[in-house]
């Protein structure tokens, strides 16, 4: 994987070309891509359980790109990110607001998808002034209903990959109708258009790491998410088996003023199923 220092300033027009960058953050290099317009509020990407870089949809990003500047991470450990894995869902959060603020920003919108997604709850808990607006995708709250399980689902999956020589993202994130299958290998070959300076994989003890955190999660009391503020978009399939989608439901109902979608036919990855609506709805959100 090539890995560049840069300032950034340069127009880059599609994700599968753009550079990837590091900032210093607490004394660990830190893996990003940074793309679209410089005006406006950036809009931060935070991904799910043992993505890289190279594992967003290009057409989500290059889509939202289109007209906003978009920002994707690594987390410490993890890609072209140096550092130890966090264990919990709230240094990751601490890691996001060190990120954002070494970039020099200091108020952008969040996309957090799955684990991003409870990271940017716990980033916009704990730092409130950091965030504008939130979407969040197939995710679900701090003790939200079956989040104890995705070890116990991930785990199986996983096996059920290598024994069919299949990605695990098809069991996990897709549907197993004739549309869903036909969207997994969809997407997949999208996760194949970059073919220079691919990311590093997650090392298996930092996918069991984060699947520490998760389960923490899954356990731990409540937030109050009322004190949430911020505009909130959820958003999910109607058949997410990795976070239930009865938590998307919850999230919208306990922050106030929050839109809901549900996608019909789809799950964990809806937002890559339905990847031209969700665009336009993210677009539509974002610039309300």
């Amino acid at each position: 994987m090539s890995i560049q220092q840069g300032t950034g300033d340069e127009l880059v027009t599609t994700y599968k070309d753009a550079v990837t960058r590091t900032v210093s953050v607490g004394g660990d290099q830190i893996a990003y891509r940074d793309l679209g317009p410089r005006t406006g509020i950036p809009v931060v990407f935070l991904t799910h359980l043992s993505a890289n870089l190279d594992n967003w949809d290009p057409r989500v990003v290059d889509g939202i790109a289109a007209q906003r500047r978009v920002i994707t991470v690594d987390y410490r450990g993890v890609g072209g990110s140096m550092g130890a894995v966090r264990d919990s869902v709230e240094a990751m959060a601490d890691d996001a607001a060190a990120f954002i603020r070494a970039l020099g920003l200091d108020r952008v919108d969040i996309l957090g998808l799955s684990l991003g997604g409870m990271v940017a709850q716990s980033l916009t808990l704990r730092h409130q002034e950091l965030v504008r607006k939130l979407i969040l995708a197939g995710t679900g709250p701090a003790g939200g209903e079956g989040i104890q399980n995705v070890t116990r689902i991930a785990n199986r999956d996983l096996a059920r990959a290598l024994l069919t020589f299949q990605d695990p993202k098809v069991f996990l994130f897709f549907t197993r109708t004739l549309n869903g299958k036909r969207s997994a290998a969809d997407f997949l070959a999208r996760l194949k258009e970059r073919t220079v300076g691919r990311d590093r994989t997650i090392t298996f003890p930092g996918y069991r790491t984060q699947l520490k955190a998760i389960h923490h999660w899954g356990l731990q009391d409540p937030d109050d998410l009322s004190v949430i503020r911020q505009p909130v978009l959820a958003v999910n399939g109607d058949n997410d088996r990795m976070v239930p989608t009865i938590n998307t439901k919850d999230l919208a109902g306990r922050i106030p003023g929050s839109e809901l979608i549900i996608y019909p036919d789809a799950g964990h990855g809806g937002i890559f199923q339905h990847h031209r609506s969700f665009v336009t709805s993210a677009l539509d959100f974002l610039d309300r």
